[in-house]
């Protein structure tokens, strides 16, 4: 059972509130002046929350002639340790690609496994 939704490009991570008794999620993704949340007593009302918040998010965005906020720039940094990096180094080295097309994909793979 997946714990996410997508929606327009956005995903969600959905929890369960037992003492409230309802479903809820945010989501993920935005910077933390962002914050898309949503809830539901059901699935079905859960989902059709998320998606009216998604929308609503994306036509404030038009309105305002603002683009969506973009979830990641592209870079990324990563501090592994020493014996790790070598492993990746070897192992890209090994596939004829470099570290950075390496790590690309490896995190592409795990992202959507």
């Amino acid at each position: 059972m997946s714990s996410t939704l997508t929606h327009k490009g956005l995903a969600a991570r959905v929890e369960f509130d037992a003492d409230e008794g309802i479903l809820w999620g945010k989501v993920l993704g935005l910077p933390d002046q962002v914050s898309i949340t949503f809830e539901g007593q059901t699935v079905h009302a859960l989902r059709q929350d998320f998606e009216r918040a998604v929308d609503f998010y994306l036509e404030e965005c038009a309105r305002k002639g603002e683009a969506p906020h973009k979830s990641a720039s592209g870079k990324l940094m990563l501090r592994v340790p020493p014996e790790v990096h070598s492993a990746a180094l070897t192992a890209a080295q090994a596939a004829g690609l470099s570290l950075t097309q390496w790590a690309a994909r490896a995190l592409s793979e795990a992202a959507h496994a």
